[in-house]
């Protein structure tokens, strides 16, 4: 295992706590199942066999950022959505989206570093004295932080716009390679919470507001790629491309019915199949030893 992964996973522990039994991030959270449907348009971008013109099966979880199951949710703006495809072969494969189309650290080195700085994280808001530290020690986070000092967490799990943050490679039958990134959006619309509405929530609406949701009707979603154009960074989840790149919808989820026996699946981010390959970005690529870590430690306390 990577001696980073481990560091950054104590470190986490240390600042927010351990609560057994739950992620190391995004403790709390729902899960369901879903239909995904591919129409076809990335056939010529990638092999994959869930993008090309299909049905597959798939679980998705809907969480909140926190490590501390018991914040409030207005004190976890930034909201997860994680996909499993369950592909013909047996295989699976992975996208994890937030609703924050950046990350706030560009090398795992920095991630370990910032998460010691920043106790105040512990309350669910940073203090301003912190953030004005962090952006002369970090500049590259600047765009992340204010980004967080701003956002309105959406009023549901079902209308948030889900990022992955990081650049992948699709790859097709000749080999060719077209870097991408996947935007989830949501097929009611994007809806967002203002601040003082937010804070009026009680603990546990998103979840019972999910639940209710796709009680009456699937809760649906477009699968769009942004595609990248050379130039555009694919190791620096910090940077986002340009807002005028081209957006190619390669498919629908239909989420249908709850499935707590999903809980236990790692979503690891850098789980592939043929056809998609992970960019040279250097915490997508540490997150593979972070979650195993995070999904043995929890493991082993249930």
């Amino acid at each position: 295992m990577d001696k980073m992964a481990k560091t950054a996973i104590d470190q986490i522990e240390k600042v927010f706590g351990t609560y057994t039994g739950y992620r190391r991030a995004h403790a709390r959270g729902k899960s369901y199942k879903a239909r995904f449907t591919a129409n076809g348009s990335a056939s010529h971008l990638t092999a994959a066999p869930h993008f090309q013109k299909s049905e597959s099966g798939a679980m998705v979880r809907f969480s909140h950022f926190s490590p501390n199951p018991t914040w409030a949710d207005a004190m976890s703006p930034v909201k997860g959505m994680a996909v499993q495809f369950q592909l013909p072969s047996g295989e699976a494969t992975n996208i994890v989206g937030v609703t924050s189309p950046i990350f706030f650290a560009k090398i795992p080195e920095v991630f370990t570093e910032m998460l010691g700085v920043v106790k105040s994280f512990k309350k669910g808001k940073p203090s301003l004295t912190e953030l004005a530290g962090l952006l002369a020690d970090y500049p590259e986070s600047g765009a992340m932080i204010a980004n967080i000092r701003k956002m309105q967490a959406p009023a549901s799990f079902a209308t948030g716009q889900y990022h992955s943050v990081h650049a992948f490679y699709f790859i097709n039958q000749e080999g060719q390679r077209q870097p991408i990134k996947y935007l989830w959006e949501p097929e009611s619309g994007v809806a967002t919470l203002s601040p003082l509405d937010a804070v009026a929530l009680p603990i546990g609406f998103f979840e019972a507001d999910i639940e209710d949701r796709v009680a009456r009707a699937p809760v649906k979603f477009r699968l769009d790629v942004v595609l990248g154009q050379p130039g555009d960074p694919t190791d620096d989840p910090t940077k986002e491309w340009p807002k005028d790149r081209e957006k190619l919808t390669i498919g629908y989820l239909e989420i249908i019915e709850e499935a707590p026996e999903a809980d236990g699946i790692m979503y690891d981010p850098t789980l592939m199949t043929e056809g998609i390959e992970c960019s040279e970005d250097r915490i997508l690529n540490f997150r593979h030893d972070a979650y195993s870590i995070s999904h043995q430690r929890r493991t082993s306390e249930m």
